[in-house]
């Protein structure tokens, strides 16, 4: 845990200075303005006394017990700190000092030296960071400029200088502020740790954070599965360009980029993921009221059509209903309306209205059992007394477990208004676009809260044992590329159907084949040098005699070696043709932060144009491989379209399930395509298998 840094009972700071433009200064300052009712103990050998307060020359000068020590002075003293720190009993450190491994090598060794030394016998922020806030008790050990609101959200951030940016947004925006913890180079406590502890606070109902890159993947993926159903979490992750992925030598790989499974752990795990700052306090704001929305149905209130048909296509966007109101309701609001204002969804009580009109409204909506949110919308026209409704909606706010969200549009006239709807954490926001997002994001995150886990399937009429030999036999010719037909009968242990079949290193062989599989048939080279047989005229498909089977082999064996001069060929796979199958791609890739990912996706030659690919992250359950394919663009042709039948999507689901299992069992295997996976109208069959493995 890590309570030493959030509620320390008394704190050192080494690297105190009377020079208010040094950070050990701000650190004491801010301590001290931030009301922090604990021991402070300033060290710096040639003061007496800072800001009033007793000053000690050395750490083992002070005598009573230090829990926390905070960190200011130059990279290379730290380490004699760091060892003073632990003679003494600290539990904890905030390594504010920059210098470390973000400089190179000797500075990684540095920090290095001081993560083995702390290892199991004290806590450590950093280095290289801001520090730490827990408004909750007055505590401020960082160098920003002002302390933020005491509220209900608590957030971690891996930049300092972007923690900066965020508490001086939260001080603007008078946003209140639990904790906040500055990750820094991450040498001990990272963002699972964080998310750990936030889940267990009393005091923090919203997490919010940023981060560059993950450090405990497995860790990370099984926390936030926990945390999400209790609190939401909102992130920012950076650094996940296309650039940055590495080169694959297979499709699977070669979609997977550094960034897809990130995302992928946000689907599964129900982690909120955000582009920027202003998105991710949104957010922050409409969860902190702790409303969420128990269905997709939303009412409009709004004195302006324009924004208030903004706001409709919004929620058709997504996915929200606007229910027309009961006949007894619309009557009644007949009596209390002009005549030209529209009585439905939205409700336009026109431009010329005032508080009570508002008031008249939300009074007659805000019971109704066919509503489960409300939005107030309103432009500061010259006859709209802004602040009156906001204390309105307030005081509705307290009579309903219904979300009202706000949107007060403009700037200047409505700031007062803002500011009475801020103050009593009414989510307010500035456009209908924000407003409608966040009741998305109050609607997704009740229905994932409440989705119990499912369990991981085990198939058990898998061969395992064949396959550890298979494997075995790949390991020992140090084989990390296998060929078509030999993944073929190593994925055939799991339960994976493939055509019949047969290798052949000459073409009366190919013949002999193809006649105990029975014509048409399709041929294919194989080579390890080899990855898209097509691209090199390797495959020939609906062979339907000796004759064509014998000229074929010649023809693609002729083809490949025109290409590739130098490429060693296997031989030629005979395989059954397949008919009347719609072409999917099934494959594995491993991300080196949180392991093996599943794929599935539109199959063929165009899967790398197209693109149209969901991910998971394994183990994971039945319902997350029906997720996979309904994120699919073209899902609804499996489905079947305009009088075709449906392909067969359990046996789809089976084969992902059975793929986790297969890697769970042999975590060697780096990458693996079955593409195309033929989809029938009932079971599926691979045409085309590529496995790579580490030996």
């Amino acid at each position: 845990m890590l309570d030493s840094i959030f509620n320390p009972k008394s704190i050192a700071i080494v690297g105190a200075s009377r020079d208010e433009k040094k950070v050990g200064y701000v650190v004491v300052k801010n301590l001290i303005s931030a009301g922090y009712k604990g021991k402070i103990f300033p060290i710096n050998p040639y003061a007496d006394e800072i800001l009033g307060i007793k000053c000690y020359k050395f750490l083992k000068d002070v005598k009573d017990f230090v829990e926390l020590v905070v960190i200011c002075v130059p990279a290379l003293a730290t380490l004699e700190v760091i060892k003073d720190a632990l003679s003494i009993g600290v539990k904890a450190a905030v390594i504010i000092t920059a210098g470390f491994k973000e400089t190179g090598p000797s500075g990684a060794k540095l920090e290095e030296e001081i993560k083995n030394i702390t290892k199991n016998k004290m806590r450590v922020v950093g280095p290289n960071c801001l520090g730490v806030i827990n408004t909750d008790i007055g505590l401020n050990a960082t160098f920003a400029g002002e302390t933020p609101p005491k509220g209900r959200i608590s957030l971690f951030s891996q930049s300092g200088a972007l923690g900066v940016a965020i508490l001086d947004w939260a001080c603007g925006k008078n946003i209140g502020i639990s904790k906040f913890i500055s990750l820094g180079n991450k040498m001990d406590i990272n963002e699972a740790d964080c998310l750990e502890y936030f889940m267990e606070d009393a005091d923090t109902d919203v997490v919010l954070g940023y981060i560059e890159d993950v450090v405990c993947g497995r860790r990370f993926l099984e926390i936030a599965k926990n945390i999400t159903k209790i609190k939401p979490v909102v992130l920012i992750k950076a650094g996940g360009s296309k650039y940055g992925a590495r080169a694959a030598s297979s499709h699977t790989g070669a979609l997977a980029g550094s960034d897809i499974a990130f995302e992928t752990v946000c689907k599964q795990t129900g982690i909120i993921r955000v582009k920027g700052v202003e998105e991710l306090f949104n957010y922050g704001i409409g969860f902190v009221r702790k409303k969420f929305l128990e269905g997709n149905r939303l009412i409009i209130i709004t004195n302006a059509g324009g924004p208030g048909i903004l706001a409709a296509d919004a929620c058709e966007n997504a996915g929200f209903e606007l229910p027309i109101l009961r006949k007894e309701i619309v009557e009644e609001l007949k009596k209390g309306l002009p005549g030209n204002a529209s009585l439905y969804n939205p409700i336009d009580i026109i431009g010329d209205a005032d508080s009570k009109r508002y008031e008249f409204v939300i009074e007659k909506v805000i019971n109704e059992d066919n509503i489960d949110g409300i939005m107030v919308l309103l432009t500061p026209q010259a006859m709209t007394d802004v602040e009156e409704v906001a204390k309105i909606v307030v005081n509705k706010d307290k009579e309903t477990s219904k979300p009202i969200i706000c949107c007060f549009m403009g700037d200047l006239k409505v700031k007062e208004g803002f500011s009475i709807l801020q103050s009593n954490n009414i989510p307010s926001y500035s456009c209908p676009e924000i407003a409608v997002s966040v009741f998305e994001k109050l609607w997704k995150f009740n229905i994932w809260k409440k989705q119990k886990n499912e369990e991981i399937e085990q198939f058990f009429d898998v061969d395992k044992k064949k396959a550890e030999l298979l494997m075995e036999k790949f390991i020992s010719e140090k084989k990390t590329q296998i060929t078509e037909y030999l993944a073929m009968d190593f994925l055939s242990c799991y339960g994976i159907k493939f055509p019949k079949r047969g290798f052949a290193k000459t073409s009366k062989e190919a013949v002999k084949i193809a006649e105990e599989i029975g014509f048409p048939v399709v041929m294919k080279i194989s080579s390890d040098d080899v990855l898209h047989k097509t691209e090199v005229g390797g495959v020939k498909i609906n062979l339907n005699s000796k004759k064509e089977v014998e000229e074929g082999f010649i023809e693609i064996t002729s083809n490949v070696k025109k290409v590739m001069p130098n490429v060693f060929i296997n031989g030629v796979g005979i395989y059954e043709m397949v008919k009347d199958y719609k072409e999917i791609i099934v494959g594995v890739s491993y991300d080196k932060t949180f392991g093996h990912m599943v794929m599935v996706g539109l199959g063929g030659i165009y899967v790398e144009v197209l693109k149209d690919v969901s991910f998971r992250i394994i183990p994971f359950s039945r319902k997350e491989a029906y997720n996979m394919l309904a994120e699919l663009k073209t899902y609804k042709l499996l489905k079947g379209i305009r009088g075709e039948k449906p392909s067969d999507i359990d046996a789809i689901v089976d084969i992902l399930l059975r793929i986790s299992q297969l890697v769970r069992d042999f975590p060697n295997i780096v990458e693996l395509d079955i593409n195309p996976l033929a989809v029938l109208e009932k079971g599926v069959v691979g045409l085309d298998a590529r496995l790579i493995i580490s030996v």
